[in-house]
């Protein structure tokens, strides 16, 4: 028998992999109780207006009945297992809470016996927080697909954000690694909780008190790199996923190999896809706030995003048709599609244009990062316009701006003698 601290070291090692933690959205307010997600949120994240906030992030149990092979959890697995009783979630909350460590929890778990059973476990946590400790902290439950609809309906009442992880991009990539599961077990629990945030929204037209449900939506996470998947098809279900669930986020955690005896994965030792990681979610950025359509970054012609570069910058070496863009006449959404300039800087310089055409300096104080954008556009005190430089020179200029002198070999002079 572990002891609690055993527990709790056991449980939260095994909730690190999971990358879906986010408390932007939350609107849960402080009436008489305690905690207030609105003005805080959970650990190692940050809120919308830019704040870190603290979080208990911990598995109910590692125990599952599931064999994934890509996951630390699965069945087959020989590592230690442990499981919290729902007493000792809400008391563990509470204490952390009580002494400052946390704004938040952060709580899924393995599937032990049934979705059904599990979910319970973790609707009966939620549901004790907030009716019997009053804790108006910020809560994300990971949802448990196959679990009953009126199980997920309870506990988004008493939850900010729900997510349910997708895993693998596609269908024939989880058949590989998880052959027990399937994405439509998926897609059921993210259309439940999607058309319930509906219903509340309609709610609110007519009614002038209407209990809160999920306000902070819902989002996924799917693992890259143990499967053989390419960046436009991870792009394609992302896309795929906001449109049809209006998830407020896809969270792309690189695979951390920790299995040896599967052949299919990388093997152990091999270093996490970490750049691709951050290229996606840089994708995934375009998508949202830049205007760009997908297939304006991926496409069959160009499936995998270049690691040296940003993939805006990398679309406009693909397109030198659209550049250089006049900075003092171009609309805003051309603008932002300028490498080196964002939705801020836009708009300060759609602003300050008001009053005079912009100069160089005047551009470098605006935050920009000038020595990229440079390439990309003109502005009032361009000597000339001299189109668009060849693209692969600007790609050496940016990728490696500072070459460094090759030594030339001495040549000994030749003697007659």
């Amino acid at each position: 028998m572990f002891g609690f601290d055993d527990k709790l070291k056991i449980l939260a090692d095994a909730a690190k992999y999971d990358v879906s933690c986010s408390s932007s959205g939350g609107k849960r307010k402080n009436t008489n109780g305690i905690g207030d997600s609105s003005a805080s949120g959970i650990c190692h994240t940050y809120t919308e207006d830019g704040r870190c906030v603290s979080l208990l992030k911990i598995l109910m149990t590692n125990y599952c009945i599931y064999d994934c092979s890509f996951c630390v959890s699965r069945r087959s697995n020989d590592v230690q297992r442990a499981a919290f009783s729902v007493k000792e979630v809400v008391d563990l909350t509470m204490n952390f809470y009580r002494r400052n460590y946390i704004e938040g929890l952060f709580l899924s778990s393995g599937i032990f016996k049934s979705a059904d059973y599990t979910m319970e476990r973790l609707m009966q946590v939620v549901k004790k927080l907030r009716t019997e400790e009053r804790f108006n902290g910020y809560i994300h439950l990971k949802a448990i697909p196959g679990a009953s609809e009126g199980l997920l309906k309870e506990a988004g009442l008493y939850v900010d954000r729900m997510s349910v992880n997708l895993e693998i991009p596609t269908e024939e990539g989880l058949k590989l690694v998880a052959p027990e599961k399937d994405h439509q077990s998926v897609r059921e629990p993210l259309a439940i909780v999607k058309n319930e945030i509906k219903a509340v929204q309609r709610d609110k037209k007519l009614f002038k008190k209407v209990p809160l449900f999920v306000p902070a939506g819902q989002s996924t996470q799917i693992v890259i790199g143990a499967t053989p998947e390419n960046d436009l098809q991870i792009m394609e279900t992302a896309h795929d996923y906001y449109k049809n669930f209006n998830l407020k986020r896809v969270y792309y955690s690189g695979y951390i190999p920790i299995n040896a005896q599967d052949s299919t994965l990388p093997q152990v030792g091999t270093a996490p896809p970490l750049v691709r990681e951050n290229r996606l979610y840089q994708t995934d950025w375009l998508l949202r706030f830049y205007g760009f359509s997908l297939h304006e970054i991926l496409n069959t012609n160009h499936q995998h995003l270049e690691l040296e570069i940003d993939p805006k910058l990398s679309w406009a070496l693909r397109n030198p048709q659209y550049f250089p863009i006049d900075i003092n006449t171009a609309d805003y959404q051309w603008i932002i599609r300028i490498p080196g300039v964002g939705r801020q800087s836009a708009r300060k310089i759609i602003a300050a244009r008001k009053y005079g055409r912009l100069k160089e300096f005047q551009l470098r104080k605006l935050g920009i990062a000038f020595n990229r954008a440079k390439y990309f556009m003109i502005c009032q005190d361009s000597l000339v316009n001299p189109g668009f430089m060849y693209p692969e020179n600007i790609r050496k200029a940016l990728v490696d701006p500072n070459p460094k002198p090759q030594m030339v070999p001495s040549v000994s002079q030749l003697t007659l003698f």
